[in-house]
Order: structure tokens, then sequence, then C-alpha cells
């Protein structure tokens, strides 16, 4: 889901990365210390996870594993994720340095505002395996469609010829969604299995 440079209206540039930029300073701000191994991991996660691109026709589809950091790490997420496409923009090329604000605020914004919701709805009691079954499912998958959403928005927003693509990479990405949410939730169950506490933010 990296948008590449070249493509995207100034106006659409500049509202992504001053969005990205008040999520990465509030995501700093809730950060200390002991939070830092576990978002360094994710991010790591998250920048081995999209290296695999798997090609649908014209396009490819790769797994983002946004929706569990969401869940993990809250407003974290969005420094982690910033870290991890820099990372891909000036190795691999992916994404670019133009974009990577608008990428940012793509990949963290649901994930942020869903994982915040699923991690209230998991303190809310004890924290089962079943229940993060569901939270890991639904925060997964429901991450997908709102990025694939922002990114189809940010594309249509730049010039109305990309509307079609727009449409397109909704629809190039409905079967990830399926696998983040699956994946997500296996993850969240066996996490809720060992180590619950990681969804309720005591260290």
């Amino acid at each position: 889901m990296h948008l590449s440079e070249g493509i995207l209206s100034g106006p659409v540039l500049a509202g992504g990365a001053i969005f990205a930029a008040l999520g990465v300073a509030k995501g700093l701000r809730a950060m200390e210390d002991d939070d830092i191994p576990r978002t360094a991991i994710l991010t790591t996660a998250f920048f081995v996870a999209s290296l695999i691109h798997v090609p649908i026709g014209p396009a490819s589809i790769h797994l983002i594993l946004s929706g569990l950091c969401g869940l993990l790490l809250g407003w974290r997420t969005f420094p982690a994720l910033l870290v991890a496409l820099f990372l891909q923009a000036i190795l691999f090329g992916f994404g670019g340095l133009t974009v990577l604000g608008v990428n940012t605020f793509i990949l963290a914004t649901p994930a942020v505002a869903l994982g915040l919701i699923g991690r209230t709805w998991l303190q809310a009691s004890a924290i089962d395996p079943r229940r993060a079954a569901i939270c890991g499912a639904l925060v997964g998958s429901i991450s997908i469609l709102f990025s694939g959403l922002l990114a189809a928005g940010a594309l249509a927003l730049s010039a109305r010829s990309f509307i079609g693509a727009a449409g397109f990479l909704l629809a190039a990405h409905a079967p990830l969604m399926v696998v983040e949410g699956i994946l997500t939730a296996g993850i969240a169950t066996f996490l809720a299995r060992v180590r619950p506490e990681l969804f309720t933010g005591n260290r």
C-alpha cells in the first residue's frame, strides 16, 4: 500500500505530512523507555512483512501488520511505522520520501484508532484468548479496509484520472483484509495466553 512519488498533488502531500507529524509527536510523547524494545520489535515486523510482495494483476499486495501494531502500541504506531517506511524508501525504493507523511498517515491512523478501541474493549473484562481472537480479527482486517480507503481517497483527490486506479487498489487489497484478520487474530490469541499485560499497558 505504498503510494509512490510523483503521483499525488501538493495539497495531499502537505496534508498527509502535517497529520503524520502530529501523530508522530503524540506517539513520541506517549513513549517511555520501557516501550522502546516493543516498539522496535513491531517496527521490524512491519518492515520485514511488507517487503514480501505478491503480484495481483498490474499491482501487488503485501502483509502490513498495522492492526497488530495499533493493538499493541497505540499512538506509538506512528513513529514505529514512520521509521520502517523511511528505511524502506531509502534502502529499497518503496514509496518515497516526499510521500512518507502520506503513507505513514494512511497506514497508522486506522491502526491507532481501531487499536485503541480494541484495547479498551479487551480491558473491559478479563482478557481471554477467545476475546483477543475476535478483537485481533476485527482490528487486523478493518485497519486494512480503512487504510485502503484513505489511499484511494488520496489518489482520487490528487487527480480525477486516478479514480479508476483507486477502485482497483481497494479491490486488490480485499484478500489482504482476510489474511491480516486471520494472522492478527492468531497472534493476539497467543499473546493473550502468555502475555495478557501487553494489551493493558502494564509493563
